[in-house]
């Protein structure tokens, strides 16, 4: 045999030797080697010798639990090696004498020179019936062939000099227990140490990234400091964080948590919860695509594929048709078709099955959410999708109408982030003109520093002070804060004196939102207010029919937010300030008239589309003509004039437009008639049997003509039968 061959086969069985195995092996012979000293066993008054006992009788005798045996003299051997060192210097005979070939029987030979021992716990020998053996580590690691050499004779020597001077057992356990005390007072530290070492370190890192980094410019702080006024938190999407802070976990999960674990649903979502009542989710044909990704913005729109493009012409037929049912058989086949569960919903609200139309817009959002595109963000804020796109705005309308229905049910932290959602995808345009309630949503929820923050960052480029609503929201929040008694008497009276500024402010602007709030809060003014010629009637009929209209919609949303007493004794104080100043001459007061006049001579068609959706019956009230009399859609509300169609709905030929006057009477009775000559428009539910649509024609025809009957007023009246009198 070769050497290169000897020297292959000689490391295989090392490697086989030094398993985990054999490592247990060696430890056990060890403990049992250090057991057969006890020479007799005390049993009952008799002595019985000891004899080979199984590891399992060893453990139970010392009260271990198995994997727990201490270890021998010499069990462990330490001896790290470079494989190109091995091959030239053959096989080395370790400490003692021994070969390699004898590890298996006294020690286990470690050659992973990366495992990670401690060397101080392995020189504190194991105890083994009570003593602790003076062993010492064989070997010294180190790397290279003449440091291994030099450390191997220390470790020589050290051995001799260890095997010369042992120790009793007494003197052992006592050297342990003193360095166990010294290793224990050497790991531990003061706390005042412990700290003044943290804010070092902390100090350190901080100058190294002012170093690495420069000097930062002065300006506002970066995002990653402050959050985007628009940022949008994941756990304030969900209902239920806001309804187990205030009824706590058992009462509104209940019996949901064993069933979470039988959801079978293809990925998690934000928005909803899926339901067991669901019907099984396939992909309908919705997806998302990327746009365009500018700055630190990303554009994204909604996608139809050829099915969907189908299954949407056959929704606006059913929506044409004025039939819910309709939209019920189509949701049976296609159960994820967004604009149908959206329909389906408004006419479920209509007929106040609240549940089934929650349930209903639920499930619309689930289906957005899994077209997601993975780099769309629903909390980042930078995420755009334009409204101009009607692949866009059913998700625009399905995201309102669910937070409506968290305001119902009595969520408006939740619903604030349904807002704020809104907002971020398109803050610019603002196409469902959702300031108009954001205001609304934070005092409902308490959240006054939310929109104290947005006034304050928005007010320069979007001048919020000239909405009704802000006008006076800012203010009530300045005022709540201020009656909260967790914080300094020098923030409270500043919080109060910003809230008088403000309000006067805004009444000065909008004098005629005065009487109409105190008649909501049910407070009858004093005769002073009443017959001043400020707050009077002329003030609310002088006004704009634009600004009329924003504050029909902001006080029939808002007035219960003002009937309590302190705020209703604040608003009295700053009312006879604003009068004062009215009456000394104050400037403002003809500033704010003409810029009245200026600034609300037409409300745009965002604020008209926020009208209608509201359902508010004064605001809805106050729409221009032009607006009333158009027809309105539930899934798409007055839809943008530069809307941007990816695909086009096929122009349907009207055939009655073109018929006689008998066709256009049948085709009044009868929408399905087609008259002799005429083609039907598809193979759909429009193109159905002539022969049937006829017949049913000829029946309609002959019981109207049945019924007919000529009133005769020289005819006598008949006596009316017997007992009609008993109702009157």
């Amino acid at each position: 045999m070769s050497p290169m061959t000897e020297r292959k086969f000689r490391r295989a069985a090392e490697r086989r030797r030094d398993t985990p195995a054999s490592r247990q092996r060696a430890v056990s012979a060890q403990a049992r080697r250090a057991l057969s000293s006890v020479p007799l066993l005390p049993v009952r008054g008799r002595q019985l010798p000891l004899g080979p006992m199984s590891r399992r009788a060893l453990r139970r005798l010392r009260g271990e639990q198995r994997g727990q045996e201490p270890l021998g003299p010499d069990a462990l051997q330490f001896v790290l090696r470079d494989d190109d060192d091995v091959e030239e210097e053959g096989p080395k005979r370790g400490p003692g004498g021994r070969s390699p070939q004898d590890a298996g029987k006294e020690g286990v030979r470690v050659n992973n020179r990366f495992e990670l021992i401690d060397v101080e716990d392995l020189e504190e020998g194991p105890v083994v019936n009570g003593e602790r053996p003076g062993c010492r580590l064989a070997d010294t690691v180190v790397s290279g062939s003449k440091r291994r050499s030099q450390s191997g004779s220390a470790a020589t020597k050290k051995d001799g000099e260890v095997a010369e001077g042992a120790a009793p057992p007494e003197q052992s356990n006592a050297s342990s227990k003193l360095r166990k005390k010294k290793k224990k007072q050497k790991n531990k530290k003061s706390p005042t140490e412990a700290s003044e070492n943290g804010l070092e370190d902390i100090d350190r890192i901080l100058k190294r990234i002012e170093d690495g980094s420069g000097s930062r410019p002065p300006g506002p702080p970066p995002l990653s400091s402050k959050k985007h006024i628009l940022y949008v938190e994941h756990r304030h999407l969900n209902p239920d964080t806001e309804l187990k802070r205030y009824f706590g976990a058992r009462a509104v999960l209940g019996e949901q948590r064993p069933r979470q674990r039988q959801r079978v649903y293809p990925k998690c979502t934000w928005l909803t919860t899926p339901k067991s009542t669901w019907p099984r989710y396939t992909k309908p044909g919705l997806s998302m695509r990327l746009l365009a990704s500018r700055k630190d913005l990303s554009c994204f729109t909604f996608e139809h594929s050829e099915e969907y493009q189908q299954v949407q012409l056959r929704f606006l037929g059913a929506v044409e048709s004025m039939e819910p049912n309709n939209i019920v058989v189509l949701l049976q086949t296609s159960p994820y078709h967004v604009d149908s569960l959206l329909q389906l919903s408004d006419a479920c609200r209509f007929q106040e099955d609240q549940e089934m139309a929650r349930d209903l817009v639920e499930r619309a959002l689930y289906s957005m959410e899994c077209a997601f595109h993975p780099l769309f963000s629903l909390t980042s804020g930078t995420c755009r999708l334009d409204y101009r796109r009607p692949e866009n705005r059913s998700f625009y309308l399905a995201l309102y109408k669910q937070m409506n229905f968290l305001e119902k049910r009595g969520c408006p932290r939740t619903a604030l982030e349904y807002c704020k959602l809104i907002l971020s995808l398109e803050p610019d345009e603002d196409p469902l003109c959702m300031l108009l309630l954001i205001d609304h949503l934070a005092l409902r929820a308490r959240n006054y520093e939310y929109l104290i923050r947005l006034f304050q960052e928005w007010e320069a480029h979007r001048n919020l002070s000239q909405l009704p609503n802000f006008a006076f929201s800012v203010p009530l929040a300045y005022f709540l804060l201020s009656q909260q008694a967790d914080l300094p008497e020098q923030e409270l009276t500043c919080a109060r004196e910003k809230a008088s500024l403000l309000l006067q402010q805004a009444l000065t602007m909008f004098p005629g939102v005065l009487m109409p709030l105190l008649g909501y809060c049910s407070v009858r003014p004093d005769a002073t207010v009443a017959c001043h010629r400020f707050f009077g009637p002329e003030a609310e009929i002088s006004q704009p029919p634009a600004l009329s209209q924003l504050v029909s919609l902001y006080l029939g949303r808002s007035h219960f937010l003002w009937k309590e007493p302190n705020t209703v004794s604040w608003l009295e104080e700053t009312v006879h300030e604003v009068l004062k100043a009215v009456d000394a001459g104050d400037p403002a007061m003809e500033a704010c008239e003409s810029r009245r006049k200026v600034l609300y001579q037409r409300a745009p068609r965002n604020i008209h589309r926020h009208v209608i959706l509201s359902e508010i019956k004064e605001a809805v009230a106050a729409l221009p003509p032009d607006v009333s009399s158009q027809p309105v859609l539930g899934f798409d509300p007055l839809p943008p004039v530069d809307t941007i169609y990816s695909y086009v709905r096929p122009e349907r030929l009207s055939p009655v437009s073109h018929g006689n006057t008998v066709a256009l009477f049948f085709r009044s009775l009868l929408p399905n008639y087609i008259m002799e000559g005429e083609s039907p428009e598809d193979e759909g539910a429009e193109g159905l049997d002539r022969n049937q649509g006829l017949n049913r024609l000829m029946l309609a025809v002959r019981d109207m003509m049945a019924n007919f009957q000529f009133h005769d007023p020289d005819a006598p009246l008949e006596d009316q039968p017997e007992g009609d009198g008993e109702w009157d």
